[in-house]
Parts: structure tokens; C-alpha cells; sequence
């Protein structure tokens, strides 16, 4: 296991670029604690798999550091890292038996054959193939290699780091599930440092203790899941975490009001006049449907029920707005406004957060 430093780290594609926007990755300067399960989230093509890739030593970045621990590993290759991998597709030995798939890293390092078969069969366990250990990998269906990938990859007990990227592409539904338990239960009981690249944010929130949000090459938040819903530092974690995601709506700031295309807001702190695009965020969950003079006038276009709640999808000035509401609690038929809970409202300029100068204390949200 080892802890994990990011120095002034950053990587192009290119071999001469001139600027920001040449770079794929833009500079990280970041530490990862040893023994934590991180998560990195993002939409394709933001930069998660560069960032994998430099982690395991497949690629060497055009600038700055990697370290595990107190050791510079920059220049290392995979192997000198000490890491497992897993990848999207999976990868086995079609010619070997399952059991000798999962056995292969063992043997490698020349381990003893009784702790071997210990622990292939403990990890055959957790990914459910105990009755196919003397099968040979071919012809198994593709998210039965993936599970012995998976398998392959965590039955080291001695690495630095357990890198998976995306690797539940191929897993039906059900069995994502089931997985993602079982490796946060491996990770609990054998404390690996684990990055585990992901566009989906159930199997981030899931897996991960900290989750890393990337966009555009660089690192947005890194937080706990309550951090990422509660107080997204950028407007892309607030649009990217939550279904529905957080509402953004247009805004002028200035002390404890916002205004909304001239509709007074309250907000539960109190702000500066801010420049550039100012914005205002409020998460579906703390939206409520009222009729009357007070909140923001909307036109309701549908409602979703969707089992343990119901979506209310809105417009405010042809902007899309939502509001989640408890299965069970009424809509009012005339509901025609919009309040917002204001210690859940968030202010951005430029889409990063403006932290208040002064804020009310926040209750415990209800999930909903």
C-alpha cells in the first residue's frame, strides 16, 4: 500500500505544446492518502484514463512528479510500481483454467503453492466462480473473464495499488452490484490503496471514500459523496452528480439576496457583488411547489414518478428546472411557483463556488 502524491503533474499528447488547452491533463497537485479507495468520475474524454495510465506507469508525463510513498516512480516502469491493474475489457488466458488465471500473479512472484490455493480460492469465492475453477477460460461468456480479471487483480495482498478502469463495462446490471459490494468489503478488510476510473456516479458514490471529479483535464472537486451533493465546488459537479442534477440558474448577487430575471431569491449567507457570470444552485431535493405570490413563477410540463419519489420538470424563463418530491406528497393542483430551501442554495461565478462571507447553519438533509 502506499500513499500517492501528484506533483505539479500535468500531460499533453503533443511533443511541443504552447498552452493550456494543448495539454489532456492540466496540472494536478494532489496527495492521496495510502489505504483509501478513490473513485475518479467524469464524462468520456476528460482526462480519468491519462490520469490511470501515469498512476500505473504506462505512461510518463510530459511534466512534473508520481510518488508512491517517499519514492519518485516518474521513470518506473509497471512492474518496479508494484501495482495490479484492471481494465475495461478483459483480459485472461484462454488456455489456462480458471483457477490457474487467478493463480498466475502468485505463481509469478514464486509464492508458496498452499498460500496460493488459499487465497484462489478465497477470491473465487467473492467473485462467485468456486464451481468453475477447473474450467478452461475460453468460451466463458465476456462478464465471466471480466470477473476473473477482476479476481486476478486483487489476489495480491502485497501491492502499492489496485487501479481499475471502468471495469464493469461488461457486467450485467445485477452483478455490478453484487461486485461493487464485494470490493468495498476487500478493501475494508485489507486496507489496499484502490483508484477505480468510472463515468457513473452510482458505482463512484458506491465504491469509492473520496471521489475525484474531473472535467476538461482537470480536477474539479475531490471530496466525499455528502461533499459532492452538498456543496459541489464547480457547476459541472453539481450538473454531474445527482439525477436529476443540481438546477443553475442565472443570478445577480449582492448580500443576502440573489435576483433571478428581476425575482428576489433569499439565500441563507451573505456575498460580495460578484462579477462575471454570476449563477445560483439549488439540488432538486430542496426545491418546493407552491401557488401564490412568493418563489420563482413556473410552468409545471410534467411529472415523473419514479417509485420512492416523484420528478416535477419545470421551465423558469424557458430554463429547464426540476424539483424532487416524496412519493406521497401532494402537488398542489395551482402550483405555479418555486421556492428554494436557502441554506441548500450555492452561488458560482464562472462555475467555480463562491464560499459566503457570512452563513446560516446547515439541518441535516432528508434523503429522499
Amino acid at each position: 500500500m502506499a500513499q500517492i502524491t501528484l506533483d505539479n503533474l500535468a500531460h499533453s499528447y503533443l511533443p511541443n505544446p504552447k498552452g493550456e488547452e494543448d495539454y489532456a491533463l492540466k496540472q494536478l497537485d494532489h496527495v492521496w492518502g495510502d489505504g483509501e479507495a478513490y473513485a475518479l468520475l467524469g464524462a468520456s474524454g476528460c482526462g480519468k484514463s491519462t490520469l490511470l495510465n501515469i498512476i500505473s506507469g504506462l505512461l510518463v508525463p510530459s511534466r512534473g512528479r508520481i510518488l508512491f510513498g517517499d519514492r519518485d516512480v516518474t521513470h518506473q516502469d509497471t512492474v518496479e510500481r508494484n501495482i495490479a491493474q484492471v481494465f475495461q475489457f478483459p483480459v485472461v488466458y484462454d488456455t489456462m483454467t480458471v483457477g490457474d488465471n487467478l493463480a498466475f500473479p502468485l505463481r509469478n512472484r514464486g509464492m508458496d503453492a498452499a498460500y496460493v490455493a488459499a487465497r484462489v480460492q478465497k477470491i473465487a469465492a467473492m467473485i462467485g466462480m468456486e464451481e468453475v475453477l477447473n474450467r478452461k477460460a475460453r468460451g466463458l461468456t465476456a462478464d465471466a473473464k471480466q470477473k476473473i480479471s477482476l479476481g486476478r487483480g486483487m489476489v495480491r495482498e502485497d501491492v502499492n495499488a489496485i487501479l481499475f478502469d471502468e471495469p464493469l463495462t461488461v457486467i450485467d446490471p445485477h452483478m455490478k452490484w453484487e461486485l461493487r459490494t464485494q470490493l468495498k468489503a476487500l478493501h475494508n478488510e485489507f486496507g489496499h490503496t484502490m483508484i477505480y476510473v468510472t463515468h457513473d456516479q452510482t458505482e463512484a458514490l458506491t465504491f469509492a471514500d473520496k471521489v475525484v471529479v474531473m472535467h476538461d483535464g482537470r480536477v474539479v472537486q475531490l471530496g466525499t459523496p455528502e461533499e459532492l451533493f452538498d456543496t459541489p465546488e464547480h457547476t459541472f459537479v453539481g450538473y454531474f452528480i445527482g439525477s436529476p442534477g443540481m438546477n443553475l440558474i442565472e443570478a445577480e448577487v449582492a448580500g443576502n439576496l440573489a435576483r433571478c430575471a428581476g425575482h428576489a431569491v433569499r439565500l441563507g449567507g451573505t456575498y460580495k457583488a460578484l462579477q462575471g457570470r454570476v449563477q445560483i444552485g439549488v439540488r432538486p431535493e430542496f426545491v418546493q411547489l407552491v401557488s401564490g405570490e412568493e418563489g420563482l413563477p413556473v410552468t409545471i410540463k410534467r411529472v415523473e414518478d419514479v417509485g420512492r419519489h416523484q420528478i416535477v420538470r419545470a421551465e423558469f424563463q424557458g430554463r429547464a428546472i426540476n424539483a424532487v418530491q416524496l412519493e406521497g406528497t401532494p402537488i398542489p393542483a395551482d402550483a405555479n411557483r418555486m421556492i428554494f430551501a436557502p441554506e441548500r442554495i450555492n452561488v458560482y461565478a464562472d462555475d467555480w463556488r463562491v464560499a459566503p462571507l457570512q452563513s446560516v447553519a446547515t439541518p441535516q438533509r432528508e434523503a429522499v
